[in-house]
């Protein structure tokens, strides 16, 4: 599991560490690392030697970091150019050294560079690029590689413009190719349109992670996380004992979201699903192995339910979605039951002791919470869980899973492949299987959309996928994650 640290906490560990070491020891670090990656690159394309290399450089020491990682290259024979934006305030010792091994200092974009090293702010800046910055950020098409294509763009520590602590876009910003991050990561590298900017993200540790306190801002899963977490079946177990999920979604006029449901919920762990809707007689046909039911209280016993997805917004859904509140079980709430919830008309009793996982994309976010999430989609997703008491998943490109108890989750796997009707449907199937198997609600959203995060991914590989597409790709995505018959 990775950890995303805000500026603050980042700034405190550095101070710590200053005073155990000599002058300029971190920013060494963080250049040999960053040389050492630009180097990576650069031999993927003729070599470091005789490579052209130029450096955007700001003020501060991100600029230093560019300044000292050029250094480096140009004592490796790459042409190392640096164009200052505020030449009377460059960071005079990494000046000094890129001078020294040769590098040269230009006023304006060349016409040609192999790789460009975007050092012009780090993670002290606040708002997106000033004018001067902007404008030259805007023109980085305009060299050219010895290849004739556009270089690769390597930011050091954080894309140049992005809101750090947020992952917000306030004004231009930096699209890199590559960003090598030092310490920790930090949100903008993970959550919010930030991390679309920051390409590939190369992690280099320069001794601060011993040092860090407190609690992080965002926790990250990777795979071996979600292995972990996964509910397998044992020597003992028959389809009752594995847990038995509850789908309460679709209907006559919306069958379809019945159909994708029941699929992510038989993808999960558990070992039966019963449905409960009007689209029963279209699940059976599609899922022969579902037991089926008009209502939910004819459904019998479940471990956790899942409700909302095409269920509708009339009287009749109203009460289905009381009736599986009113379960002592998990429960996870989708679409038009995030309708219902805020549906003053009449009003729905939220104040349960077991779980409760909500689903909502931007604009049902909008109408549960009152106003939009804003740049820090982090922040409006915690607060939401905290006052209805309940865990959040903010569906997005990189998805945000929110705890009432404050901790957040940002999921790396996210696929504009499931910015698609029904795919919501699917993962709330996946999830409400993991609840009723015995994940904890915040365990079981995170590893539900990691895993249909890597659906999404899967499905796309040849071409647009739909939600059928996502709901095939599960088993698959399984069975590499968990390895063959789990």
């Amino acid at each position: 599991m990775r950890q995303a640290w805000r500026v603050a906490d980042v700034r405190s560990a550095e101070q710590a560490l200053l005073t155990t070491l000599p002058a300029g020891t971190l920013m060494q670090r963080a250049a040999a690392g960053l040389a050492r990656r630009c180097a990576l690159l650069l031999a993927d394309g003729g070599g470091v030697y005789g490579a052209r290399v130029l450096l955007l450089v700001g003020s501060g020491d991100n600029g230093g970091d560019a300044l000292f990682a050029g250094a480096a290259l140009a004592r490796r024979g790459a042409a190392v150019a640096a164009l200052p934006l505020n030449p009377d305030r460059t960071h005079a010792a990494g000046l000094a050294a890129l001078r020294s091994a040769g590098g040269v200092i230009v006023r304006d974009l060349p016409a040609c560079a192999d790789l460009v090293v975007d050092g012009i702010v780090g993670i002290g800046a606040t708002g997106g690029l000033r004018a001067p910055a902007a404008a030259l950020v805007a023109r980085l098409g305009e060299p050219r590689a010895r290849d004739g294509r556009r270089p690769p763009i390597v930011a050091a520590d954080v894309p140049s413009g992005v809101e750090v602590d947020t992952g917000a876009l306030p004004g231009a910003a930096v699209t890199a190719d590559v960003t090598v991050t030092f310490c920790c990561l930090k949100p903008a590298l993970v959550v919010g349109p930030a991390a679309a900017r920051a390409g590939q993200v190369d992690l280099v540790d320069i001794g601060l992670q011993p040092v860090l306190r407190g609690d992080p801002a965002l926790r990250v899963p990777d795979a071996a996380d979600v292995a972990a977490w996964w509910p397998r079946p044992g020597p003992d177990a028959e389809k009752y004992n594995r847990g038995v999920v509850g789908v309460a979604t679709g209907s006559a006029t919306y069958p379809g979201a019945a159909v994708l449901s029941v699929g992510g919920a038989l993808a999960g762990p558990t070992g039966l699903v019963r449905y409960a809707g009007g689209a029963d007689e279209q699940v059976l046909r599609s899922h022969p192995s579902v037991v089926a039911a008009r209502r939910v209280s004819d459904a019998g016993k479940v471990q956790a339910w899942v409700c909302g997805s095409g269920l509708g917004t009339d009287e009749p859904a109203r009460k289905e979605l009381r009736t599986v509140l009113a379960a002592p079980v998990p429960v996870v709430l989708d679409a038009d039951a995030l309708t219902l919830l805020v549906d003053g008309s009449h009003a729905v009793d939220l104040r349960r002791d077991a779980p409760l996982v909500l689903t909502p994309h931007d604009r049902e976010f909008t109408r549960l919470a009152g106003q939009a999430p804003g740049p820090d989609r982090v922040a409006s997703a915690l607060r939401l869980a905290a006052w209805i008491n309940a865990v959040v998943l903010l569906k997005g490109h990189h998805t945000v899973i929110a705890s009432p108890t404050g901790e957040a989750w940002a999921n790396p796997t996210g696929s504009p492949a499931l910015a698609s009707a029904g795919t919501g449907d699917v993962l709330a199937g996946l999830l409400g299987s993991l609840l009723a198997a015995g994940l904890s609600a915040e365990r079981a959203a995170v590893a539900a959309a990691y895993v249909h995060g890597l659906a999404g991914r899967c499905a796309a590989v040849d071409g647009p996928a739909t939600a059928a597409d996502v709901t095939r790709a599960l088993r698959p995505v399984l069975a590499d994650l968990l390895g063959p018959g789990q």
